[in-house]
């Protein structure tokens, strides 16, 4: 099905969305409470700020408000500045998923991306396909699911996005699905197209191994770790990638 990407202006702001996927996507679309007095609220986390699974005509479908972390958090809430539309959280995610979806590359599909005006500010929120049967790779590693063979899959997977120039701004385990088919590469807030070099492809994959050793990948020591997950991880990376990432041994 061919994207009919679409922009609907408000009186506050502006939803873009699919037309292929639904014609009537609504500033409706974007509030839990309207999907649980449908009954087809599935799933929230977080309030507000957080995450709603919600069945839509487009079908299930994650719903994410976007929200600052770390000590900004705490000034800014889920207030971003305004520097226009284009440049919004949530526009600039969508475009990069249709994108790479186009391409090939294993991402949640975009269903309708919006922002609002609040002055100088805005805030922003996301529709995307949920990905069924899924866990993290942060929940795999926790039942005991990370091995050589997974770890060589992620490695294969990062290469892929790597090999086209795709820079995750937070490459973690979990952003990180796995189903019974597949591998998917979530959450690209701030994610960009970059140059090839080697400079940001090591600090991501360095993004990611600090991730593994904080959740437990390293509990039987360091050494183990390396040659039964990121050795495999890195093989499979290089090999994926066309070069090689020996500045990670």
């Amino acid at each position: 099905m061919m994207r009919q990407e679409q922009v609907r202006e408000g009186a506050a702001g502006a939803i873009l969305f699919d037309a292929a996927l639904s014609p009537q996507v609504d500033d409706d679309w974007f509030a839990p409470d309207y999907w649980r007095a449908r009954g087809a609220l599935r799933m929230q986390t977080g309030g507000r700020g957080g995450v709603a699974i919600i069945e839509t005509p487009a079908g299930e479908c994650v719903l994410r408000h976007y929200r600052r972390g770390g000590l900004v958090a705490k000034w800014m809430g889920d207030r971003y500045l305004w520097i226009g539309a284009g440049r919004s959280r949530s526009f600039a995610e969508f475009r990069l998923l249709a994108d790479m979806a186009e391409q090939g590359l294993p991402v949640p599909g975009v269903v309708a991306a919006r922002y609002q005006r609040h002055g100088l500010f805005y805030t922003a929120d996301l529709i995307t396909r949920r990905i069924p049967n899924a866990p993290t790779l942060a929940e795999c590693l926790a039942a005991g699911r990370l091995d050589g063979e997974l770890a060589e899959l992620v490695g294969a997977l990062v290469g892929r996005f790597h090999r086209v120039g795709i820079w995750h701004a937070d490459l973690n385990a979990h952003n990180i699905l796995v189903t019974n088919s597949d591998l998917y590469l979530i959450d690209f807030d701030r994610g960009e197209r970059r140059q090839p070099a080697e400079g940001w492809r090591l600090a991501n994959l360095q993004r990611l191994r600090r991730s593994l050793v904080k959740l437990g990948a390293a509990a039987q020591g360091e050494a183990i770790f390396e040659e039964t997950l990121w050795k495999p991880l890195l093989y499979r990376y290089e090999l994926s990638l066309g070069t090689s990432a020996s500045g990670l041994l």
